[in-house]
């Protein structure tokens, strides 16, 4: 069933430094317990990290990083006549960033506390890795890649 009326999208508002919306929603997807302001040190930090070592722009590293992980196929579940099947789908545009998003932030968390001295290097390494196609979001990405192959015979359940 679908709603009488669709939703309209608000449009999120760019970050201060770097004037980019996708580095706002990557900032407010790092922000815990309201810290925005934290999440934002965070986060232009990695990007320092990433724009000194590698010698471009960082928002240009960032929006590569960020390609690399996101998907472009994943699998739905999809239930015709009492059974369920992993059909696989094109990821539309918004969902394959918000995907790449999560699994940067979540792949940095992971990381040891040991090796890295702060959340930045942890994010600016996992970045890093995305670029060179190593990494815990790429190994992500490339496992929903195996799924959608691997279920490439329910494909005709796509609706």
């Amino acid at each position: 069933m679908s709603r009488a009326h669709s939703s309209t999208r608000r449009q999120a508002v760019a970050d201060p430094k770097y004037g980019s919306v996708k580095v706002a929603k990557f900032i407010n997807r790092t922000m815990h317990d309201g810290k925005k302001n934290a999440a934002r040190t965070q986060v232009y930090g990695a990007l320092e990290i990433l724009e000194k070592n590698l010698n471009r722009p960082a928002t240009e590293v960032f929006e590569d990083a960020l390609r690399a992980v996101a998907p472009q196929m994943e699998v739905r579940s999809r239930r015709v006549g009492g059974a369920a099947y992993q059909v696989p789908m094109p990821v539309r545009g918004p969902r394959g960033f918000s995907l790449a998003i999560r699994w940067i932030i979540e792949e940095s968390r992971k990381r040891p506390s040991t090796t890295y001295h702060t959340f930045a290097e942890k994010l600016a390494s996992e970045m890093m890795d995305a670029l060179k196609g190593e990494g815990g979001a790429v190994a992500k990405k490339n496992t929903m890649h195996r799924m959608a192959d691997a279920n490439k015979a329910f494909a005709h359940f796509r609706w």
